[in-house]
């Protein structure tokens, strides 16, 4: 089996790069493509297959234009292909549209512009997204959990709707983002605790938090269309309140623009914007460093978590290779780095520490699962049967993290199988020292199982109802074996409402799940925001 061409004094690049259909990252300094919602992609047969160039292997897929929402169910929107690992092995990332939870547009409005800042109808915690108020726990059964709340909002805002999507869970407090404000619920009744008014559009946010429940948002510098995304913003979501707002420096004549990513670990936030990359102090602000280099491989985006950085550059070589980079969080000095081959780059990371990277080259459109070593050497590669998610890598600055279909923990890669057109798909895990599947489980017809965190050596999953049937919240050990229930979702109502989520944020802290939407209609009718449920 041929390899990609190895860069010098590299260690072995992954055995076994093949197709892996997805939507890659376009180079730095281009715009980062649309969503194509309607890409579609023929099914995926089982079989081994030679290596690219052999017989009896299909030609590249084109390049898809594809886009993620962190927490929802999306799927490459792309044609189908397979990556062989190894030995009569083969791992396909397939795409196609589950007709339940269609796949990653971009319907959640980038800059709406209401009239000031809309106002909320905080309703009664009971509503179902209608006029009509019903009693969503009427259809419980024994043995099932219950609603704690249902929180819907009635705004007017612009034909484009107003875009919802961010949301924390901390101590006795839901977040949420709801056009330019932030709107803290209490978790135990669904009333509104507090209300910050960010009196702009919020273009950037993590949704990682400090152990005291801070996190850091980027604000527009007004309500302009040429605003610019620059007011970093700290935030206490326990206590509602503002810290710092410093503006972002502009790193060069193309840094700005309508959006950023942010990813924090520590006292460090790093802000991926399309022209430029920096860090700042979280508990004051001050700028640490940006990744202008004065030669050599540049930093593009910043990956953190777990006390660490990623730096993903692009090096002035004369095949514009991709560096790994793992950078200091204080001074963003590098410790070790690894080179990709000729052509390939980093589409997402789904882990920091260890570090585990989805991977892709730009001219064949190959792609590939690789995790890498403490030292920043080759580890592994992923080997497996299934036609698994892609779901994150859309954008050039805000997608590189937060893949919602993806968890790591310790030594163990969590992923989940495409639905298949609606039936139910699976959870794999992967040996991130072999590459190879230690186990899979399957959700059952017509369900999905969605990975939500992973953590002390256990996989919390949501597994979705299947048509008006509710679903539950689940846990698997990493060496494997029979779920464990942790939350049973209600019957009757409830489940229609719950299964009505398509475009949704999910999280599941303290034995509460949380479900919400990221857009609302914003047509002055009352809609369905923020469901809780609990014991």
């Amino acid at each position: 089996m041929t390899e990609p061409p190895q860069p010098p004094n590299q260690p072995p690049t992954p055995s076994g790069y093949g197709h892996l259909p997805g939507p890659p990252q376009p180079a730095y300094g281009y715009p980062p493509q649309g969503a194509n919602p309607y890409a579609q992609q023929p099914p995926t047969v089982p079989q081994p297959l030679a290596h690219p160039g052999g017989p009896g292997f299909p030609p590249p897929a084109g390049p898809p234009s594809g886009g993620r929402r962190k927490g929802a169910v999306i799927v490459a929107a792309a044609a189908a292909g397979v990556l062989v690992l190894g030995a009569g092995a083969w791992f396909a990332f397939a795409g196609g549209d589950d007709p339940k939870k269609p796949a990653a547009q971009a319907s959640a409005p980038a800059d709406p512009k209401p009239a000031g800042s809309p106002s909320v109808d905080k309703g009664d915690g009971s509503g179902n997204g209608a006029p009509e108020q019903t009693d969503l726990n009427a259809g419980r059964k024994p043995g099932e959990d219950k609603v704690l709340w249902l929180k819907t909002v009635k705004m007017q805002g612009p034909g484009a709707g107003i875009p919802t999507k961010a949301q924390w869970a901390v101590g006795d407090t839901v977040v949420k983002s709801i056009g330019t404000t932030l709107v803290g619920y209490a978790v135990a009744d669904g009333k509104e605790k507090w209300k910050i008014d960010a009196r702009a559009e919020i273009c950037g946010f993590s949704g990682q938090t400090t152990p005291d429940g801070k996190t850091v948002v980027v604000v527009k510098d007004g309500t302009a269309s040429n605003a610019s995304c620059n007011q970093l913003k700290l935030i206490d979501l326990k206590a509602g309140k503002e810290g710092w707002t410093k503006e972002v420096a502009k790193e060069s004549i193309f840094d700005g623009g309508g959006s950023a990513g942010l990813n924090l670990t520590g006292d460090t936030v790093v802000v991926n914007r399309l022209g430029g990359t920096s860090a700042y102090r979280v508990s004051t602000g001050d700028k640490l460093f940006s990744g202008n280099v004065p030669e050599g491989c540049q930093p593009g985006q910043y990956a953190a978590g777990g006390g660490k950085l990623l730096g993903i550059a692009l090096c002035m070589d004369d095949d514009h290779t991709t560096e790994v980079q793992d950078a200091d969080p204080v001074t963003g000095k590098k410790t070790w780095s690894y080179r990709l081959p000729k052509g390939w780059k980093v589409n997402a990371v789904y882990s920091v520490s260890p570090a585990v990277l989805d991977i892709g080259n730009r001219d064949t459109k190959e792609r590939a699962v690789i995790a890498l070593t403490a030292d920043g050497k080759k580890r592994s590669s992923m080997a497996a049967e299934g036609s698994f998610q892609v779901n994150c890598g859309g954008s050039a600055i805000d997608d590189l993290q937060g893949c919602g279909d993806a968890a790591v923990d310790g030594d163990t890669l969590y992923l989940a199988t495409d639905t298949k057109g609606g039936s139910g798909n699976e959870i794999v895990a992967f040996d991130l020292g072999t590459g190879k599947a230690k186990w899979r489980q399957a959700a059952g017809d017509k369900r999905g199982l969605i990975p939500l965190k992973a953590a002390n050596g256990q996989l919390t999953a949501y597994r979705t109802g299947a048509l008006d049937q509710p679903g539950e919240i689940v846990s698997y050990p990493a060496a494997g074996g029979a779920p464990k229930p942790l939350l049973r979702l209600p019957s009757g109502p409830a489940a229609k409402i719950e299964g009505s989520f398509m475009f949704a944020e999910r999280s599941f802290e303290d034995g509460r799940f949380f479900l919400s939407v990221d857009s609302l209609a914003g047509d002055g009718k009352d809609e369905k925001l923020l469901m809780a449920f609990g014991k």
